[in-house]
């Protein structure tokens, strides 16, 4: 197992490649003479984790839909005022 540190701005740069640019772990991790491992924990690291990202989702869902619900409401009294 390698005792080799990477600073942070080498982590940065070799997330940014995979996240932004699109390159494979594999591809960068060996263009950068890390593990495929290590890149993977750096990557994971940085981007929110999938059920954070889905609760996050769905709570933004369930506000546009009250949201929506309130608008709807208030257009059928409308509506019936104008009836």
């Amino acid at each position: 197992m390698s005792t080799q540190r990477y600073t942070p701005e080498f982590k940065a740069e070799a997330v940014r490649q995979v996240v932004e640019r699109g390159y494979s772990v594999a591809e960068i991790a060996a263009r950068l003479g890390v593990s495929t491992h290590s890149l993977y924990k750096w990557v994971s690291a940085v981007t929110p984790d999938k059920s954070e990202k889905q609760a996050s989702e769905l709570l933004e869902a369930k506000s546009e839909i009250l949201r929506l619900r309130a608008q709807m409401r208030r257009l059928e009294e409308e509506r019936d005022i104008l009836k």
